[in-house]
């Protein structure tokens, strides 16, 4: 088996598990989705837009074909994770906080890398 391919596969699956189990607990709204949207300053009802969209991008990402809409879901996980990131820094948390949407967007930048040509934009290159 091809290793760029398997190695797609392993990033992939790493970062759709910790996006999809991010948005369902966003979907849920449980005690610690509370409490950090309250740190933050954002509204509980945002996490539940999150969360049906984290979820949203991870079955885009998964599903065969659909060129398009997976490259929508790479950009707006990029913007989930950086703005995660940056609204973690502007609270004054820890720097701790701030590692998990850094990892999560390391491992997208490794699938977009890494995708096969099945799973790319036709046209779309990298320069």
């Amino acid at each position: 088996m091809n290793p760029k391919l398997v190695g797609y596969w392993i990033v992939t699956g790493l970062f759709s598990a910790g996006m999809l189990i991010g948005g369902v607990f966003n979907l849920i709204g449980g005690d610690e989705v509370k409490k950090a949207m309250e740190e933050i300053g954002f509204p509980l009802f945002f996490a539940r837009i999150l969360g049906f969209w984290k979820v949203a991008g991870v079955l885009a990402l998964l599903a065969p074909g659909l060129g398009l809409l997976k490259e929508w879901a790479y950009a707006g996980f990029v913007f989930n994770l950086t703005g995660a990131a940056a609204s973690h820094f502007f609270a004054g948390h820890p720097a701790g906080e701030m590692m998990a949407p850094i990892i999560l967007l390391a491992l997208l930048i490794a699938s977009w890398f890494l995708r096969p040509e099945s799973r790319k934009l036709p046209g779309l290159t990298w320069r």
